[in-house]
């Protein structure tokens, strides 16, 4: 049976689109890609999420899931990238139950970074409906209770408590309890950025890869985005019943040639606004305590995150 051996649990925004794309350029390496994913076509990559239980991402079943890496061959490295599976609750024990021997990556970033960054996806594709991140972050003991969320969006509730999702410690002890620690590489998002060769090879190391000299295209994967007309992105990603009704109407290459034609209409590439320096300083003051705990973790010191 065909499964993967190595996951990328996230978090989310840290890198971990770029590596998985990266990774599968390798020929040692099986990544499963689908170019007619709503993600691939905005830049990104399909998340399976078939573990994470706790979280309602609509899960595959076990065969669907199996059936991405059919189409492996010689590669002894089989992969999946899902971002949720660090913030999961349930993720690692589940993983460790379908591989014991599973490779686990895991890529860190400043979480106030990795907070903002995380809104400005989520209003790029349409999934927030809180536009300011400040207002975002206030509304959180709103959405903790199922309140104040949009009403039309496609990722469960958790992902839009950004302070959660922030704190990594607790999820690296739940991966830390059932895998070996020689089963886990954690990733610093600023070393990724400052030397990705550096951080990729190590990286071939740790799954074992024969082949440890092999370089990749580093493209730059998934930068920011932002739209032009809300109210357009959520009708792509959205389609109301009519809408979906034409497809029968219109030839599959047509559509997909449309789509693509009105997204790249109503995306603009370009970096976000900094923080307010009222934002970020509350923001730092708020995990210091949790950097230092994490630093702690990892036997690095990671305190500048969050110094003034």
């Amino acid at each position: 049976m065909k499964k993967p051996n190595f996951f990328i649990v996230g978090a989310p925004k840290c890198g971990t689109t770029a590596l998985f794309t990266y990774l599968g350029e390798h020929p040692e390496i099986y990544t499963p890609y689908l170019p007619d994913s709503l993600e691939a076509l905005q830049g990104g990559k399909k998340e399976l999420n078939f573990f994470g239980s706790d979280l309602d991402f609509g899960r595959p079943s076990l065969a669907e899931y199996l059936r991405y890496y059919e189409a492996a061959d010689q590669e002894a490295h089989l992969g999946e990238s899902s971002v949720f599976y660090l913030a999961s609750h349930t993720a690692a024990s589940e993983i460790y139950q379908f591989c014991p021997e599973a490779r686990i990556l895991m890529m860190l970033r400043n979480p106030v970074d990795m907070m903002y960054s995380w809104h400005s996806q989520l209003l790029f594709w349409g999934d927030e409906n809180i536009e300011t991140f400040g207002e975002a972050l206030a509304a959180e003991p709103q959405r903790r209770k199922g309140e104040n969320l949009p009403a039309r969006r496609d990722h469960p509730s958790p992902c839009y408590l950004y302070r959660d999702i922030a704190r990594y410690t607790e999820q690296i002890q739940r991966y830390f309890k059932v895998f070996k620690q020689e089963q886990i590489q954690i990733i610093i998002f600023d070393d990724f950025k400052a030397n990705p060769q550096a951080v990729y090879h190590s990286v071939l190391e740790f799954l074992g890869c024969q082949d440890q000299t092999f370089e990749p295209n580093f493209a730059v994967v998934n930068a920011n985005k932002t739209i032009r007309n809300r109210g357009l992105q959520q009708l792509l990603r959205h389609q109301p019943g009519f809408v979906r009704s034409l497809k029968t109407l219109v030839p599959p290459f047509l559509r997909k040639n449309m789509r693509k034609t009105i997204e790249d209409y109503n995306t603009k590439s370009e970096a976000r606004q900094p923080l307010s320096v009222e934002l970020q300083s509350q923001l730092k003051q708020e995990f210091q305590a949790e950097v230092e705990a994490l630093s702690q973790l990892l036997n690095r010191d990671l305190t500048h995150w969050t110094s003034p």
